[in-house]
């Protein structure tokens, strides 16, 4: 996926590329394309065969359908470590310590399984890489074995700005 449009690609095989950086299972590459996302289901395409597997989906809203009816309870602890493996491909930091998570609330569905209801902003409004950092914390959520659903919003209020990143995400890209 072409960085920052959002537009997908299929790179050629031989396209050299440079790593910018790996986080999250996902990688962030440079070429003669420009700049580009790819996700970890992908990294074998370009040699990378020693990353950990990082659960995957179809990119759709799914059910989970080997869910049962109650399951475990999930924690705080648990949602927030899972949304910080969620980076901006652009941004070397992750989206909580950039500051982009307003909100993570587990909600019992009806049966008592676990969802997770998301606000979540973006550092600026016309980022076309939005929805794919969206529905990669999504993805991440519903990896969770105790996570039935996850619904993430992108919300506008408050807008964000660089006081809301953590002391550490300010050291990282050097502002502090």
């Amino acid at each position: 996926m072409l960085i920052p449009s959002g537009l997908k690609v299929l790179l050629a095989a031989g396209n050299e590329v440079k790593i910018t950086h790996r986080l999250g299972g996902n990688f962030t590459v440079l070429g003669i394309f420009g700049m580009a996302r790819i996700e970890a289901k992908n990294i074998d395409a370009f040699g990378a065969h020693d990353a950990a597997p990082v659960p995957v989906s179809d990119g759709a809203c799914r059910l989970k359908e080997s869910a049962p009816a109650a399951v475990a309870d999930v924690s705080e602890t648990e949602i927030w470590e899972a949304a910080k493996t969620v980076y901006d491909p652009e941004i070397p930091v992750n989206i909580v310590d950039l500051g982009l998570v307003y909100k993570m609330e587990i909600i019992k569905d009806a049966e008592g399984r676990n969802c997770i209801e998301v606000d979540m902003t973006l550092t600026a409004p016309g980022c076309a890489m939005g929805p794919m950092i969206a529905d990669d914390l999504r993805m991440r959520l519903e990896s969770l074995p105790s996570v039935f659903e996850a619904r993430v919003n992108i919300v506008w209020d408050p807008p964000w700005n660089q006081e809301m990143m953590s002391e550490e995400a300010r050291m990282i890209l050097g502002l502090a």
